[in-house]
This record gives structure tokens, sequence and C-alpha cells, in this order.
């Protein structure tokens, strides 16, 4: 099921310039300024816009038609090109950072080019997704992006990856059907809140008897609601949906040929992937975030759209994170 209604391109520049002049408000409220500010900022806002430039209205489809696999390759040297910027500019380049983030770059490129023009589904596709979320997960995140203090290590890693994996499965492999746009349809308001309301009425209880969560609401800091909900939908929920739904439940539909397999098995991965959360293994972790995950994948497959998904997983991280306390 198609977006009934997109953003277009103006409404994404727009969004992005918010976005960046936000971002550059608060930085400069909290003293950030000089050259290591400009390179920083100059690589978030080259990142941020990858990231919702591919989800305007008609531009990946574009892309994919002018160019040929090829402008993966340019859109990964480009963002490669944007690291040597922060790096250069933050004094803080190294030939061991920079062959890390070419390795993260170019080694996924490399490795789906070998699968040439076959169906998503690959052995090489569910590497690379795999190999992209161990760098995410587990990757020096704070060795590569030391400034300030690794304080935007995860924010700039999350955005490399996404613009990793758009350059690779959009315009190398292609592969349709990812539902990688901002834009809302008939029904969808029904389908997320939907979908929310009724995970919230599993999780909430069953969280509880697992002392795993416990109602604490912080009060003092809803002030930083609004912030902080941006935040969490754009470098963790879209992102994290954009991995698990838009490519991996995809792919496995496709490879098992049943929409059921792909949806169940990326719910139980998806959960899988939250082991390490908060102690290892941390298996109350694990059943909340598969039953989450079959909850994100249901919206995903009625709207066709990972925004739709991201709101229910926005909408649930920051419930989770003014409302209850992990025990």
């Amino acid at each position: 099921m198609s977006a009934t209604r997109q953003l277009g391109v103006l409404p994404m520049l727009g969004l992005w310039a918010g976005l960046c002049l936000t971002g550059t408000f608060y930085a400069t409220w909290h003293g950030y300024g000089g050259r290591d500010f400009a390179a920083t900022l100059t690589a978030f806002a080259f990142f941020l816009l990858v990231m919702l430039l591919f989800a305007a209205r008609g531009v990946a489809d574009s892309l994919t038609a002018r160019f040929d696999p090829g402008g993966g390759i340019a859109l990964g040297a480009a963002a490669f090109l944007a690291y040597l910027i922060y790096g250069l500019g933050t004094n803080t380049f190294t030939l061991g950072r920079a062959g890390a983030v070419a390795c993260l770059v170019f080694v996924p490129m490399a490795l789906t080019a070998s699968a040439e023009r076959k169906p998503g589904g690959t052995w090489q596709d569910f590497l690379t997704l795999a190999g992209v979320w161990v760098a995410v997960k587990f990757g020096p995140s704070h060795w590569l992006w030391p400034y300030p203090s690794g304080r935007l290590a995860y924010v700039f890693t999350v955005l490399l990856a996404v613009n990793v994996a758009l350059a690779v499965f959009v315009l190398l492999r292609r592969l349709d059907g990812i539902g990688y746009s901002i834009g809302w349809g008939r029904h969808w308001g029904l389908f997320t809140l939907g979908s929310f309301a009724v995970f919230g009425c599993v999780a909430i209880p069953l969280g509880t008897s697992m002392r795993f969560i416990s109602f604490a609401p912080q009060w003092h800091a809803w002030s930083s609601l609004l912030f902080t909900a941006l935040g969490i939908f754009f470098f963790t929920a879209w992102p994290e949906e954009f991995l698990f739904r838009g490519l991996l439940q995809n792919m496995l539909a496709r490879s098992s040929r049943s929409d059921l397999a792909g949806w169940w098995t990326a719910s139980v991965l998806f959960g899988f992937s939250h082991i390490t959360n908060l102690g290892f293994p941390n298996w109350r972790y694990v059943i909340l975030a598969s039953i989450a995950g079959i909850f994100y994948g249901w919206t995903w497959r009625k709207t066709g759209s990972i925004f739709a998904s991201a709101i229910v997983h926005a909408l649930v991280d920051v419930t989770w994170h003014f409302l209850f306390r992990t025990e």
C-alpha cells in the first residue's frame, strides 16, 4: 500500500534545514563553535540530507532511473569524504580511523556488487545487513567520532550506516518495496495508534509482571519532550525500522516466499538484537522487544511504509523514556 500523500523535495529540504538549524542553535547555546564545530556540522548536515532526501517523493526512483549502480559507489565516496571533512576539521584524523570508515563504507558495496542482478535476499544481502548492524551495535563509535567528547558518536554512526544502506540497497541492489518515504495514507492513523495502543496493553502488564519496568513518570523532564522525541524518531526508530522492516523483513519475506515467515522471523531477530542491552543476556528485553517487533512489523505490512512503523516505534520509546523506569 503506497502513501497517498508524501513529502516532496522542497518540504523535505525545509525539514532538513529546520533540524540543522535547531541543532546549531542548541550547540552554540552550549558553547560550541569554531572550526571543529563547523566541520562536525558539515558532516552531520550531509548525512542527514541524504537520509531525508531519499525519503522525499520520487527521489529514490529518479536516482535509480537516472544513474547506473555506480551512483551507489558515488554516494559511498561522498559519505567517506564527509567523514574526512569531520576528521580533518576536528583534528581527529588518523589513518586507522579513516581505514575503519572506508571498510564500513566500501566493503558492503563490494560484497553486494558480487550479487549482480539477483533478486533481493541473497546471502550477500543478509551478510551486509548483519555487518552494518554489528558495526552500529558493537563498533568503536567513540573512537571513530571523538569530537565532541564522543557525545555524537552514536548519532554519526547511525547516520553513516543509513547512508551506506541507502547506497547499497537502493542504488546498487535497487531493492523495491522498502517503504522508505515520509508520507501518509488512508487509515494509517488507525493502524499506527491501534498498534501502539494494543502493544501497550500487552507490554505494560507483561513488563511489570516480569519486573522489567515500573511506573515512574519523570514530570521534571517533560520540557525536553519535543527534542527527545525528534532524536528518538530520526536516530533510533527510523534507522531501526529501515534495517529490520524495510530491509530485513522485506528480504526474508521474499527469500522464504512468505510474508508471515518474514514478519515473525524479523521480529524475533529484532528482539535478539537487544540481548546485550542493560546487561548480557537480558532475556526480558529480548521478549518485550520481539513482541514490539511483531507490532512494528504488522504496521509496516499494513502500510508498506517504515514511516508508519517508525512512529509506533518512537511512541513506544518515548513513553518508556518518560513514564517508566527499567528495573
